[in-house]
Formats: C-alpha cells, sequence, structure tokens
C-alpha cells in the first residue's frame, strides 16, 4: 500500500482523538460536528486527490486508504464520511475540465456521491432536466455539491451518467434513523425537473472502465484507476481500522478487567489471550490483502494496461472479504469482553453496531463478490449490468 506521512496528510494522533471525543456527539447529531469538519479542512486530506492542475496533491490513488483507516481509530462514522468526501474529489476529477472548474472553486468540496441510478435525465437544449430521488447520499449535511446517478438521453437510448450539481437545487429528506453509522448523515435527496449543463454529466462506463475525460485530461496514473475497485478499498478502510481499534481497546481491558464471581483477572485466561492472538493475525493477513491488491492495480495503470474484470472483480471481493472478517473479530472481541462492553459510553458497542450497518453497502454483498470473482476466474462471462 502506498503510504502518505502524517506531516502530508495531517492524520495526526491528536485529530483521531479528537474524532473519539466527538463520536457520541456526531451520533447524535446524525451528522458530523462542525469542529470535524475544520479539522478536516487543516489536515489537507480534502486535496489528496485533488489533480495538481487545480492546486491539489494529485498522490498515488492508494495514497488515500491508510488515512482512513487511521481516522476510524477514532470514530467509525467519521472516517466513512471523510473517506467519501475525500474519494469524491477523486471522481470529480473525471469529469469534464469545465465541471472540475467549477467545483474545484469551492474548497473544500465536500460532496455526496449517490451511484444508484434511480433517477431520469430528458435531454434539454445544452443539457438534461434530471428528476429523481436517491438514496445514501452520505455527507449531504454539509455539502456544497451533490453527485448522483441517473439515466440520461431520450427515451429508447438512455445512458447511465453521473450527473453534477449545486448543492443548493436538492432537496434533503430526513430518513437517516439507524441504530449505527449515525453520524454519517446518509439522507435521500430529491430533483424535481433540475436543468443540468451537457458538460456537468459523465458517462458511468467510462467511469467505470478508468477512461472517463478526467483519465484523458490529467497526466496521472491516479484518474485511471477504475471506479469500482476504487469505491471498494476505499470503503473497507473505515472496517479495517475499527477491527483495529477494537483489538486495542480489547487489550487494554484484558490487563484490568476481574471476572465476575471467579475473582480472576482475564488477562491470565488462555481462551482471553487466544482471541487476542486470532484478531492480530487476522488483521495482519486482512492488511496484506489490501496491499497486494492495491498494488495489482496500480502496477496495471502504470503500465498503462486496461484493468480486466476479472481483476476488478477480485478487488471487490478482497473488499468484502476485508470487511466481513473486521465484522468477525469484532463479534468475537465483543462476545469475550462481558455485558459492560454495551453501556452507550463504551466505544466498543459503537464499533459494532457502526461496522455491522457499514457491512451493507451493496459493493459489500459478499455472495455476490464471491459468485462473480469465482465465474470470471474460469472464464464465464458475467451480466454486463454487474458492478465491476
Amino acid at each position: 500500500m502506498t503510504m502518505i506521512t502524517d506531516r502530508t496528510s495531517g492524520i495526526t494522533d491528536e485529530f483521531v482523538a479528537a474524532l473519539a471525543q466527538r463520536a457520541a456527539e456526531a451520533e447524535t447529531l446524525r451528522r458530523l460536528p462542525a469542529e470535524t469538519l475544520d479539522d478536516y479542512a487543516r489536515s489537507g486530506l480534502p486535496e489528496l486527490l485533488v489533480p495538481a492542475r487545480f492546486g491539489g496533491a494529485q498522490a498515488p490513488f492508494p495514497a488515500i486508504l491508510d488515512p482512513i483507516r487511521r481516522l476510524a481509530h477514532g470514530c467509525t462514522s467519521s472516517s466513512w464520511t471523510l473517506a467519501f468526501y475525500t474519494l469524491h474529489n477523486w471522481i470529480m476529477a473525471l469529469f469534464d475540465e469545465q465541471a472540475q472548474r467549477e467545483a474545484f472553486s469551492d474548497r473544500p468540496f465536500l460532496a455526496p456521491a449517490a451511484l444508484a441510478p434511480t433517477g431520469r435525465g430528458v435531454p434539454a437544449d445544452g443539457g438534461f432536466r434530471v428528476s429523481g430521488r436517491w438514496s445514501w447520499a452520505t455527507g449531504v449535511m454539509h455539502a456544497n455539491w451533490v453527485m448522483v446517478s441517473a439515466l440520461c438521453g431520450p427515451d429508447d437510448a438512455p445512458m447511465p451518467a453521473l450527473v453534477l450539481l449545486p448543492a443548493r437545487d436538492v432537496e434533503i429528506v430526513d430518513v437517516w434513523h439507524t441504530d449505527g453509522m449515525r453520524a454519517t448523515g446518509s439522507n435521500d435527496v430529491l430533483l424535481h425537473d433540475v436543468f443540468v449543463p451537457e458538460h456537468r454529466v459523465v458517462g458511468v462506463i467510462d467511469v467505470y472502465g478508468g477512461n472517463s475525460p478526467g483519465a484523458r485530461l490529467h497526466d496521472c496514473t491516479t484518474y485511471r484507476w477504475p471506479m469500482v475497485p476504487a469505491l471498494a478499498l476505499v470503503a473497507a478502510m473505515p472496517a479495517l481500522g475499527t477491527a483495529e481499534r477494537v483489538t486495542e481497546l480489547f487489550a487494554e481491558r484484558l490487563q484490568e478487567r476481574v471476572l465476575a464471581y471467579g475473582g480472576g483477572k482475564q488477562k491470565d485466561k488462555p481462551a482471553a489471550q487466544a482471541r487476542l492472538a486470532d484478531a492480530r493475525v487476522r488483521l495482519d493477513a486482512l492488511r496484506a490483502l489490501v496491499d497486494r491488491t492495491a498494488e495489482r492495480i496500480d502496477e496495471m495503470v502504470e503500465a498503462g494496461e486496461r484493468v480486466p474484470p476479472a481483476v476488478r472483480a477480485d478487488a471487490r471481493l478482497a473488499a468484502a472479504h476485508v470487511v466481513a472478517d473486521s465484522r468477525s473479530i469484532i463479534a468475537n472481541l465483543l462476545e469475550a469482553s462481558g455485558a459492560s462492553v454495551h453501556f452507550l459510553d463504551n466505544p466498543m458497542q459503537r464499533a459494532k453496531r457502526d461496522v455491522d450497518v457499514l457491512s451493507g453497502h451493496v459493493v459489500f454483498d459478499h455472495d455476490t463478490c464471491r459468485e462473480l470473482a469465482g465465474a470470471l476466474a474460469i472464464g464465464l462471462r458475467v451480466p454486463v449490468t454487474s458492478m465491476l
């Protein structure tokens, strides 16, 4: 994995600790506290994947992974939201140059991206008139821009596309009342016959395949990554970072926890020691899987190669496995932590709730991921609508 230093990313121990201190407040607010957004802007993370032509850091794509993982040591919901804000700066860099100039004039660029094509764009002079309703708009409560996916074009030949528009043009529907990931503010958004100029529309097929207008505009491999592997790996990092933090908390708890009735310290129990060792070796394996997966794709784009569907499917499966095993590690450690970890002021219970909800993202559907990767590994064809 391509790492970046704290000095470059601004992801300091103080930033992570502040996220932990605000986690309960963020959960109550059902959005990020203003102080977290201020820290995020100061950290430099929003600029990480912004093109150099617009004053950004234009880092290699894998450089996003480690900072997001570390942020989850403070708050899973905050890490997830800031991950997508940062990733969506990268998606913005895939649009037409004029759209990028407009969007990157607002810094930091804060935008949700609702990728399910549940809207319709009807051709109009110079663009499209877009209507629809989209779910899972993570970070919309603080957005200055919004991206949604819609079927754009005439009725007989609609094209799935990403559409960019100012946040003031959308209506937010307050539906995000959940038992986990509450601070992400992932509400629904509505559009009612809003005009979007053509330069703010980009074809999904080009974006998914790494052949977008932005990929051709910027002379950098960062913007030639295919989108689904990029999305999946970034979105898996909050789960991995949370499992790491729960493992640390479990180890700290062992030092002091006295078992009820028996009176002995839990650290002296071989079963507890074994659970801790099991978590640690599984986390090492997950980190290695992320490294290898990211390096494989990065080597291909550096060589100017097209990333084939089988490799994209493997990357999606790797991300799904990271999330599933991180969730399992957390559940296994909480199972051995006693009832007191379920008090609402204990970060371990929030970690479990957050990762349980996070794992429901469609990109992590483990059965689908295994089916796609297995089919492509033996040369079978998969539906063109597959999320690859």
